[in-house]
């Protein structure tokens, strides 16, 4: 197998093309940058297409057009690009156009910085955008992910006529790994719905506008119905010496990895501390969290935010094991401090 040091951003870009990718529709922001870089010399010569469009918001609805055609199309931005784009995401949730959106976010309120966070968990799992909606996300955790998950995305996509999001932060965006390289797809799914012209049959018609009170309501009672089939089958979550845990900590990205040094170093100092990494933001791994419950006398939540998955894991537990928070926002916390958080809250707790 091919084995090639890539970008984190470089190899998401470069796994979308082997999914089929063939239409970026983007606007330059930090640290998201190399994606669109990368695509803007790819494209012309594998006959994409490559935009670079005006405004986020004109991206975004380059981006409606070219799925409502049934072609693999996608754009990538960082947060506050993401901002911009909400009103054309929830049209494209409402009208079931399959597409790949990346945040490769950065922190904020605002413009923020460059600096690593995950702050935009609220805008990515709760819709982000106007309306009863929902898009699947994806969190990698390195750059072999960034490749297959942007794979994944695509057939994601397709098979539910969704809009997939792949949510990474900034150092995850820029650190080089080895990467092996992946077959490109070959087949792909139908797509009967799709607007390629209508000689030899009726038009096929794109909209999300419903004037009528039971049209908007079945509707989105027809979304939802789509949403529930997703929630039941697509939730997905590694977990790492959580058997007997007594300290569960959940952290997902590139914390992840931080995490899970920590959680090794405190089991040679006698905690059984263990790790639940969700994989899926949304549908947000409930049933893993629970099952790590079984023997856990505490959760602890490690983002790198002001705390926005702790809601999450609070809800998948209900009230049956504390659930507490430690995180950071501009800087990554290292393994050694993890380990001291958690050797303080197991000397706190008796575990």
């Amino acid at each position: 197998m091919e084995r090639v040091l890539m970008k984190g951003n470089e190899a998401l870009a470069e796994g979308a093309i082997l999914a089929g990718c063939r239409g970026f529709f983007g606007y330059p922001i930090t640290p998201s940058s190399e994606i669109a870089e990368y695509m803007a010399r790819k494209m012309p010569k594998i006959g994409g297409v490559f935009v670079q469009a005006e405004s986020e918001l004109a991206a975004i609805n380059m981006v409606y057009g070219g799925a409502s055609t049934g072609a693999r199309v996608m754009t990538a931005s960082s947060s506050p690009g993401l901002s911009l784009k909400q009103e054309g995401i929830s049209f494209i949730a409402e009208a079931e156009l399959p597409c790949l959106i990346v945040n490769i976010s950065r922190g904020g309120p605002g413009l923020g910085g460059i600096q690593p966070a995950q702050s935009d968990y609220f805008q990515a799992t709760r819709g982000g955008g106007h309306g009863d909606y929902h898009t699947i996300v994806l969190a990698p955790s390195g750059s072999q992910e960034m490749m297959d998950f942007a794979m994944e995305a695509f057939e994601l996509a397709d098979k539910y006529r969704i809009p997939v999001m792949i949510m990474a932060e900034g150092t995850l965006g820029n650190i080089m790994e080895p990467i092996i390289m992946r077959e490109p797809v070959s087949k792909f799914i139908e797509k009967p719905w799709a607007t390629t012209g209508c000689k030899d049959r009726k038009p096929n018609i794109v909209n999300t506008l419903h004037l009528g009170n039971e049209e908007l309501e079945n509707r989105n009672h027809q979304l939802f119905n789509k949403y529930q089939i997703i929630n039941e089958n697509e939730k997905r979550a590694d977990t790492f010496l959580v058997e007997d845990a007594e300290l569960v900590v959940v952290a997902f990205g590139i914390m992840s990895r931080i995490v899970k040094k920590a959680v090794v170093e405190a089991r040679k100092q006698g905690v059984k501390a263990g790790l639940v990494r969700p994989v899926t933001l949304w549908p947000f791994p409930d049933e893993h969290i629970r099952t790590a419950a079984k023997n856990a006398r505490l959760f602890l939540s490690v983002e790198i935010s002001m705390g926005q998955m702790i809601q999450d894991i609070q809800l998948a537990l209900a009230g049956s094991v504390p659930v507490e928070f430690y995180g950071r926002i501009g800087f990554t916390p290292n393994p050694e401090e993890i380990l001291q958080e958690i050797l303080r809250l197991a000397e706190r707790e008796g575990l």
